[in-house]
């Protein structure tokens, strides 16, 4: 079964950013029971301006490119999220708090933009 969401983020009346997210109900509830990260607090992370995204060499085949991002929360919590893209939408496959490791890669890439 699934669901989409789609976000504008509005700036003084002109848009900035337009995401539309695919989800899986199944996926919406394993990250809600199993990682504690509800749907919306996930797709939060694709507007953190220090983002960080990278492929995902391990999960990838030749029919789907899978990616990592490593941003921001709206709670403020560096969330590791697990997404493809699929006719135009962000599929969001796996989203958890980021090992302390992931933070640190966060962190880092974070400084390294600002300096």
């Amino acid at each position: 079964m699934l669901d989409t969401t789609y976000i504008v983020v509005y700036y003084k009346g002109a848009i900035i950013k337009e995401i539309d997210f695919d989800w899986d109900i199944w996926n919406t509830q394993k990250n809600e029971v199993k990682h504690g990260v509800s749907r919306i607090e996930a797709e939060s992370v694709f507007f953190d301006l220090d983002q960080v995204i990278f492929a995902d060499r391990t999960h990838s085949t030749k029919a789907e490119k899978r990616l990592i991002i490593y941003a921001k929360s709206m709670e403020n919590r560096v969330l590791m999220v697990g997404f493809t893209r699929r006719y135009g939408k962000i599929r969001v496959i796996t989203a958890r708090s980021a090992s302390k490791k992931e933070r640190k890669v966060y962190e880092e890439k974070k400084k390294e933009r600002k300096s």
